[in-house]
């Protein structure tokens, strides 16, 4: 299976080369900018009292070589990286104009810091076990931390689509190179797992596993509140105050790396060793929205709500789901999404749904049989009996087997026809799924 990947690394880069990193990419904003303002100004309208003309990336070329030759600072930058962002600009229009996007914006100093080199112009080449270096052009070669190699392809050599170079929140700089390459083939996973995310407990697996976030987290959290106090008590546009920018940047940065390589980690474990893994079907926008209402019905506990939105976004529920995705995509299994109702009251070993099952944040105590598990781990049990009962989010499919699911990435399902009662409290046992043949089809 041929896939496509980007491995990200820190640069770093010499003085001379910061400053050459910047440049190209004030020029290749200034590119994207102007041609953006043109589209604005010219675009539907006859350019200089002729037909209308085009202002796309090929369109558009032809003024950029003028500009180019023009001046000399614009031309001092690589012409590639300009022409990628009249590119970017005619996806960004075209996402406009289907409607998955709204109208493009200018790009801005300090936020838009990157541009993008194609992969024939980018060379690789390693130093010793733990550093290589990056050939950018009018850049020279760039040393950067070789934390995970780039693989090769069948005739030896890594083919490199692109790179994409960007400074960090904190004021470093990073590159992401793109290179596809093929996934041998493998058996695929056996088993099937669910996973309950969390708050105080980002991730619960249904076997037991729980993942909580790095301790240093909490102490970084505490450093930027009194960073963002600080930098408060400044003069906007000082020096102190943009040092004490800089220094909640950082922090900030450093929390969403150890957020990111928490995700990574859990996620490469869980498709390692399961071929089925069940999730809530969780919209974490619409989780996280605000609860200040408007001015004639204003919002509840809105102080309360924020800081739970907050918690939320700093365990990266949907960054969580995304590396889910497309790592199943490599193994052959699949992400199933559950309904998310019900599933912290529900009993994973009787099926009885009552909110005084949850007696804490930590503890299940089922009132109708007894059972006691952790109130996360039971979830994630829930969960994963949810997926192989066949619901998906949307529908209630109490009886059907996963048919595209059977003989790949767990043992073939039989669900057997509960003739019990229906409604909330119907006893759907674990006895009734059956893992072998037998128990009959509904």
């Amino acid at each position: 299976m041929e896939v496509i990947r980007a491995h990200v690394y820190t640069l770093r880069p010499t003085p001379e080369q910061k400053m050459l990193l910047a440049q190209t990419a004030g020029v290749v904003r200034l590119v994207y900018n102007l041609a953006l303002e043109q589209r604005r100004i010219w675009s539907g309208k006859r350019y200089a009292g002729g037909a209308r003309r085009s202002f796309g990336a090929k369109g558009s070329s032809r003024e950029l070589s003028e500009l180019r030759a023009a001046y000399d600072w614009v031309g001092a930058v690589s012409q590639t990286a300009q022409n990628q962002a009249l590119m970017d600009l005619d996806r960004a229009f075209a996402n406009f104009f289907e409607g998955r996007a709204s109208y493009p914006t200018p790009r801005r100093k300090g936020v838009n810091d990157a541009f993008r080199q194609a992969g024939r112009e980018i060379s690789v080449r390693q130093l010793n076990a733990k550093w290589s270096e990056v050939r950018i052009p009018k850049i020279g070669w760039i040393r950067y931390r070789d934390t995970r190699p780039l693989r090769r392809g069948e005739r030896g050599a890594v083919d490199i689509r692109n790179a994409t170079l960007r400074r960090g929140a904190g004021g470093g700089w990073e590159v992401s190179i793109s290179h596809r390459w093929d996934i041998p083939e493998d058996d695929i996973p056996t088993g099937a797992v669910g996973v309950d995310r969390g708050v105080a407990v980002p991730f619960a697996m249904s076997d037991g596993t729980q993942v909580s976030l790095p301790a240093t987290m909490a102490a970084r959290e505490t450093a930027l509140r009194r960073a963002q106090r600080k930098m408060s008590r400044k003069r906007r546009g000082s020096r102190r105050y943009a040092k004490a920018r800089a220094r909640a940047a950082r922090l900030k940065s450093s929390n969403a790396k150890a957020r990111k390589h928490l995700a990574h980690v859990t996620s490469r474990s869980l498709v390692r060793d399961y071929g089925l893994i069940a999730i809530e079907d969780l919209r974490t926008k619409n989780v996280v929205a605000s609860a200040r209402g408007t001015l004639a019905e204003p919002g509840r506990n809105v102080a309360q709500k924020r800081g739970l939105n907050r918690a939320i976004l700093n365990v990266g529920w949907h960054q969580f789901e995304t590396m889910l995705e497309y790592k199943l995509e490599e193994t052959g299994g699949v992400l199933v999404k559950v309904p998310a109702a019900y599933s912290s009251q529900e009993c994973a070993a009787c099926g009885h749904v009552d909110k005084e099952n949850r007696k804490s944040q930590a503890v299940f105590v089922c009132i109708a049989c007894g059972a006691a598990d952790n109130a996360d781990t039971n979830a994630a049990k829930v969960i994963r009996d949810r997926a192989l009962r066949g619901e998906t989010a949307g529908t209630r499919r109490w009886n059907t087997p996963l048919l595209d699911v059977e003989g790949t990435a767990i043992a073939p399902v039989e669900a057997s026809t509960p003739c019990a009662g229906k409604g909330l409290n119907a006893p759907l046992h674990a006895s009734e799924i059956h893992l072998s043949s037998g128990g009959g089809r509904c």
